[in-house]
C-alpha cells in the first residue's frame, strides 16, 4: 500500500509485508512508546484487525498480534493498560471511513492465523538497564544482573550477593507490571522447582516500587531478555565472559556502604559469623 494513517501519538505506514508503526515523542506521548521508538510488525505476525469507537469522539484501529509473535505482548502478558497497548492507532471519529478502508486493505493481505512458531517482531535492543526497587538490573544480550541496593534489597539477597545469569542458564520471564500491587520482574531458571520464593527474597527477582521499575524500562527489558531465552541466540563460546563483564571493579565508597550494611545485618543476627567473613571478603576483592 505504501500509504500513512496517523493518529494520537503514532502512525502507521503500511507497507507490502509489513506496518511500521512510528510513535512520536511528545510529553503527552505515554513513555512506553517513546521508548520503542518504532516498530516494523510482519503481516504474517497479525492475525486480524479490529475498528471500534473509542472514547471522545474518536475511532480506534487495532492490529491484532498473533499468540506467540510479539516478545514485548508475550512478556506483558494481557497487563497493558490500553492507552499503552502498541497495536492501538487512536483516530478522530471524523476518519472512521478513511480507518475502515486501510483495516479492510490490511485483512485482505493477511495469511496466518493461530499461535506463531516464534517470534517474528524484534525485541527492543539491548543493552538495557533499569532501576527497581532492590536492585539495578542490567541485560547486555548474553546475561542478566543484578547488583544489590542496600536500601532495599532483602537479607537473603544480601547473603545471595550480586546477581548474573547466563541466557541458557534460562527458561522464561515473569514480568508483574509496577501498576498493580506486587509488581516485579522475576528470572525463570532451568532448574526451577515448581515452588518459587516470594520475590522480595528471591535472588532471581527484582521487586519495582514507586518509582522503580517502571513500565516503559522494565517491560522492553523482559522482552528483551525472553527474545533472547527463546532464540537462544547468546552468541560467544559460553556464559564465562559475560559473567566476568558482569562483575566490575566497584566505585570504594560504594564498597564501603556495602560493607556497612553488612555490618548492620551482622549486628541484627540476620548473618552468621561465617556469612559475613565471607560476603566482607568478598566485597573487599572488588576494590
Amino acid at each position: 500500500m505504501g500509504d500513512v494513517l496517523a493518529g494520537s501519538h503514532a502512525a502507521w505506514e503500511f507497507e507490502s509485508d509489513s506496518v511500521l508503526i512510528r510513535f512520536e515523542r511528545g510529553i503527552r506521548t505515554p513513555k512506553l512508546f517513546q521508548a520503542l521508538g518504532e516498530r516494523r510488525i510482519p503481516l504474517e505476525a497479525i492475525a486480524g484487525v479490529t475498528l471500534a469507537p473509542g472514547k471522545r469522539g474518536t475511532v480506534v484501529l487495532r492490529a491484532v498480534p498473533r499468540p506467540g509473535a510479539d516478545p514485548l505482548m508475550e512478556a506483558a502478558a494481557d497487563q497493558l493498560k490500553e492507552s499503552s497497548d502498541p497495536y492501538r492507532l487512536v483516530l478522530p471519529a471524523e476518519r472512521e471511513t478513511l480507518a475502515e478502508y486501510y483495516a479492510d486493505e490490511l485483512r485482505a493481505r493477511l495469511t496466518e492465523s493461530g499461535p506463531a512458531e516464534r517470534f517474528l517482531v524484534a525485541a527492543p535492543e539491548v543493552p538495557l538497564q533499569f532501576k527497581a526497587y532492590d536492585a539495578k538490573a542490567s541485560f547486555d544480550g548474553r546475561a542478566v544482573s543484578f547488583r544489590w541496593f542496600w536500601t532495599g534489597a532483602s537479607s537473603a539477597k544480601w547473603k545471595a550477593g550480586d546477581q548474573s545469569f547466563a541466557v541458557e542458564e534460562l527458561s522464561g520471564v515473569e514480568w508483574r507490571s509496577p501498576e498493580v500491587f506486587e509488581g516485579h520482574l522475576r528470572l525463570l531458571r532451568r532448574d526451577d522447582g515448581a515452588e518459587r520464593g516470594q520475590p522480595d527474597q528471591d535472588p532471581a527477582a527484582v521487586v519495582f516500587g514507586l518509582g522503580y521499575g517502571p513500565v516503559h524500562e522494565s517491560l522492553p527489558f523482559a522482552a528483551a531478555v525472553l527474545a533472547a531465552v527463546r532464540s537462544g541466540s547468546a552468541g560467544g563460546s559460553g556464559s564465562a565472559p559475560a559473567l566476568a563483564a558482569a562483575s566490575p571493579r566497584r566505585d570504594p565508597a560504594d564498597i564501603a556502604d556495602r560493607i556497612r550494611h553488612l555490618g548492620e545485618l551482622y549486628e541484627a543476627g540476620l548473618v552468621t559469623d561465617e556469612e559475613f567473613s565471607v560476603k566482607k571478603a568478598e566485597l573487599l576483592a572488588e576494590l
